[in-house]
């Protein structure tokens, strides 16, 4: 995880290995895939944008077992002990929905973004294992709790993200209170990533498809740029950097106080992940 503001962190992290119960495609660019049982009882769930670390086996199954209970300094240390060869790959991801009595029961949505093909070798590792999973195949997970803070309030709202933040801003309008009331601002690159998404009604939800050959987050910027700003404002802002810092950086500018503006940089344009 890229920069980012102060963490909500969970009373307690462990590693919780789960298996894939199903997976379904929502558009050309989400994948939807349901994990479930292993030690999922493990899981307590904090609503909101809570997300985790997501490990993801290349050959060995069994490598889930020398993880650690945290990514700390130690326990990245100890991860990257692991023979490279076995090494799960770590990427970080949003617990999408979260059901305590599923058809199996309890059981976690993720929601990738689908980028590059599978099959051409053009994807990336999330993308490609969300692609390509199947029922019963195994991850491991290490919860790290909250970037939006709700105790800033919900009366004046701002959520702004690329696609890579659409699962977060998602999961976030399901959590708040029905007298919410703001403005979500959604860029994606397709006309079938517009999402019906749940949420109060008084907080109105626009989405912006900017096309397969224009820039991520550029727009969705842009659009931050033209409101008008006040320093009530509690706001949230992720996705690709530039657009996670620079929305941080006209709203703090205009006056809203920086402990107000929630911001993480989920990825880098330009950087492979």
């Amino acid at each position: 995880m890229a920069k980012a503001s102060k963490l909500i962190k969970p009373d307690r992290t462990r590693l919780i290995k789960l298996q894939v119960r199903r997976s379904e495609r929502l558009s050309t660019h989400f994948q939807r895939v349901t994990v479930g049982g292993g030690s999922v009882e493990h899981f307590v769930p904090m609503g909101y944008d809570q997300w985790f670390r997501l490990f993801i086996p290349t050959t060995d199954d069994a490598a889930l077992d020398r993880l650690p209970d945290k990514v700390s300094t130690i326990g990245y240390l100890k991860y990257l002990r692991i023979n490279a060869e076995v090494r799960p790959v770590l990427r970080n991801y949003t617990v999408r929905a979260f059901r305590p009595e599923g058809p199996q029961g309890p059981e976690l949505d993720i929601d990738f973004v689908l980028h590059g093909s599978a099959a051409e070798g053009t994807a990336g590792p999330g993308s490609a294992w969300a692609e390509t999973c199947v029922e019963g195949d195994w991850i491991g997970i290490v919860d790290e709790g909250l970037v939006f803070d709700p105790s800033l309030g919900h009366d004046d709202l701002l959520l702004v993200a690329d696609e890579t933040g659409v699962p977060a801003v998602a999961a976030i309008l399901e959590s708040l209170p029905s007298d919410a009331q703001g403005l979500a601002v959604l860029e994606v690159e397709a006309d079938d990533d517009v999402l019906d998404l749940a949420g109060p009604a008084d907080v109105d939800v626009r989405w912006i498809v900017r096309g397969p050959d224009a820039t991520p987050g550029v727009q969705a910027l842009a659009a931050v740029e033209k409101l008008e700003v006040r320093e009530t404002m509690h706001a949230f802002a992720v996705g690709e950097s530039s657009l996670a810092t620079g929305a941080r950086r006209h709203l703090v500018g205009a006056g809203v106080p920086k402990e107000r503006v929630n911001f993480c940089g989920f990825w880098r344009a330009g950087v492979a992940g």
